[in-house]
C-alpha cells in the first residue's frame, strides 16, 4: 500500500470514530497499532470462521477486481468482511456473526504491521466495501468446495 493509499484508508477509518483525532493518535502510540472503532456508521462486518472465509476471499478474488476489506484475526480462526451499514442486522447465516450497529470492533492501522488482527485486504480509503450479495455467492461456493473435496477424500479419491 502506498503513503498516500494509507493516509486515505486512515481518514476513512478514522471518520467513524468519536474523535478522529483520537482515534489517529492511538493508532501511534498503542504498542498493538490498533484502535477500536464503532460498525454500522459507514460499515459492518460479517466474521466467518477461517475455515470458510479463506475460501469465501479466494472465490471473491475471482469474481472482482478487489473485494471491500477483510481483517484476519492473530490466528486466523475469524475473518471480518466490511459490507455496507445495515447489513449484519438483516444477516442470517450460522456460524457467522454480524458486526452492525451498537458494536465496535479492533481494527489495526492500514499500511503497518499490528500485534494480532490484521488486514488480508486493506481499505483504500475510497470507501469500497463487499457486496452482501455476492459475498454469500462467494461463501456458498466455497463450501460446496469444501463439501466436494471432503467427499472426494471419503471416497480416497486424489484431487
Amino acid at each position: 500500500m502506498t503513503a498516500s493509499g494509507a493516509r486515505s484508508a486512515v481518514e476513512w477509518l478514522a471518520s467513524v470514530a468519536p474523535d478522529p483525532d483520537a482515534c489517529r493518535w492511538e493508532w501511534e502510540r498503542n504498542p498493538h497499532g490498533v484502535a477500536l472503532l464503532p460498525a454500522g456508521r459507514r460499515w459492518d462486518v460479517l466474521i466467518l470462521p477461517g475455515a470458510l472465509g479463506h475460501p469465501t476471499l479466494d472465490v471473491l478474488a475471482r469474481l472482482v477486481d478487489r473485494p471491500g476489506p477483510v481483517l484476519a484475526d492473530s490466528g486466523d480462526a475469524r475473518l471480518g468482511f466490511f459490507v455496507p451499514p445495515g447489513t449484519a442486522a438483516g444477516w442470517l447465516g450460522t456460524g457467522v456473526r454480524g458486526v452492525g450497529g451498537g458494536t465496535w470492533i479492533v481494527v489495526p492501522h492500514p499500511g503497518r504491521a499490528s500485534a494480532g488482527v490484521r488486514w488480508l485486504v486493506p481499505p483504500d480509503g475510497s470507501g469500497t466495501l463487499t457486496d452482501p450479495a455476492l459475498l454469500e455467492l462467494a461463501m456458498h461456493e466455497a463450501a460446496a468446495r469444501a463439501a466436494r473435496e471432503g467427499s472426494r477424500q471419503e471416497r480416497g479419491e486424489e484431487d
